[in-house]
């Protein structure tokens, strides 16, 4: 009888393990993870939880009884630091208390880890990364007794970290090193948008930021570390603020694949299947990196960050673990939550030469079409969730809507959509 080891209690993880009870898997089932937490769910801790509207029961994905009644081990505050294998692909994890666990199969779920700031300053007290609970448990009090808070980062964890602040009555500064908010993942008239919409709503943003470091005051005034005070830039101007919280990405954590000799490029490099390069370990989540799975957009390798995205690689990953065929292929869509504003994201919009805005953005209720060769291949949907659920389901059935229909607002979008024209006819 088989016995998974799945390294990583998130999402990910939890999924790959339910779906195997699922698929009538009766072998034994261990789910580690180094957090002293249940599993839990990451998209809230950067929205409600840091507001103090949610209790950690709140986020939990899976209560005890439901691990208990599936025969799931599950490990907690436990880190596995150490994997020998044998020829036939079964062996031992040794975790960082001294536990044995034997396995069969492996799945690595082992996610992402902060991207830090190489800068001065960062160990001032009441300078925050958020990345898990733990950072989430202990920015919440220090945001709600925060008067100014600096940002350092305007991606989505920034942007829904500076719309909670401003939303609790802080003076909130958002400090980007780029021209533009979210610029890696959304076309200009989004980055606009929400440049707008977050000074509209009082947030004081700075583009092409060059932080030199982060200044405080001395030692002695909290915990044995200085307080922070404010974030120093190039031209010498220091933002001032007594609450820093920086938000400038992740990095996968690929520590164990590395240490059984696996691929890694930008990530756990796996297949279609979700294999690792040794063709009998998977890998799913944040640290996998896959081929694209989209079509639509440009080609090579992706890794991809969202729950969907965990949700549906462990799916396959499950499946594989199981000696079954599956590949990866779904529609990737995302969505943030900043103050009243929803961003829902369907498709990869890279490799588009074109887009369309549908509506208008100065009423917060637009979306913007991706196109690529008069194709449709994603959108950036705000405060539009009925559209979303329109372009998300035309994407998945290989359909597009034509970039002159979707400028027109007077049609209902869900009209307009057509059969896409093959390339070159």
């Amino acid at each position: 009888m088989d016995t998974t080891l799945i390294i990583g209690a998130c999402q990910a993880g939890v999924q790959i393990a339910s779906v195997l009870r699922d698929r009538g898997d009766t072998g034994p089932i261990v789910l580690v993870g180094e957090e002293n937490h249940r599993p839990y769910q990451r998209p809230p801790l950067s929205k409600g939880w840091i507001k103090g509207e949610l209790e950690p029961d709140d986020v939990i994905l899976r209560t005890r009884d439901w691990f208990a009644g599936r025969d799931i081990e599950l490990v907690t505050g436990d880190r596995v630091v150490t994997i020998h294998r044998t020829g036939d692909g079964s062996g031992t994890a040794t975790t960082e208390g001294g536990r044995v666990i034997g396995f069969t199969r492996l799945a690595l779920t082992t996610g992402a880890s902060v991207r830090r700031l190489p800068i001065e300053g960062t160990d001032y007290h009441g300078v925050h990364y958020l990345r898990d609970a733990d950072d989430a448990i202990a920015l919440g009090p220090a945001l709600a007794e925060a008067s100014s808070v600096a940002v350092i980062g305007g991606g989505f964890i920034g942007l829904e970290v500076a719309a909670v602040a401003r939303g609790l009555g802080k003076t909130v500064t958002v400090l980007e090193a780029a021209p533009r908010l979210i610029g890696r993942v959304v076309a200009e008239e989004t980055s606009a948008f929400y440049l707008d919409a977050h000074r509209r709503r009082g947030t004081t943003v700075v583009l092409d930021a060059r932080i030199t470091r982060i200044v405080g005051a001395d030692a002695s005034v909290a915990h044995g570390r200085g307080a922070v005070t404010g974030v120093e830039l190039q031209d010498g101007t220091v933002v001032a603020a007594d609450l820093v919280v920086i938000g400038i990405g992740v990095l996968p954590r690929t520590e164990l694949a590395e240490q059984l000799g696996l691929e890694v490029a930008a990530g756990i490099v796996v297949d279609a299947s979700c294999r690792t390069s040794d063709g009998r370990t998977v890998a799913a989540g944040d640290c996998a990196v896959m081929p694209n799975p989209y079509p639509l957009g440009a080609g090579g390798d992706i890794r991809i960050e969202s729950v969907n995205n965990a949700l549906e690689q462990a799916k396959v990953a499950a499946a594989t673990l199981l000696g079954e065929e599956a590949a990866y292929a779904t529609v990737p869509w995302f969505w943030s939550d900043q103050a009243d504003l929803k961003l829902q994201i369907a498709g990869l919009s890279t490799g588009y030469d074109a887009v369309v805005v549908r509506g208008e953005p100065d009423a917060e209720k637009f979306a913007v079409l991706y196109y690529r060769d008069g194709r449709l291949i994603a959108a950036d949907c705000v405060n539009q969730p009925a559209e979303f659920l329109q372009i998300k389901q035309a994407l998945a059935k290989g359909l597009t809507i034509p970039p002159e229909a979707a400028a027109d607002t007077s049609v209902p979008l869900k009209q307009s959509v057509t059969q896409a024209v093959p390339a070159g006819a």
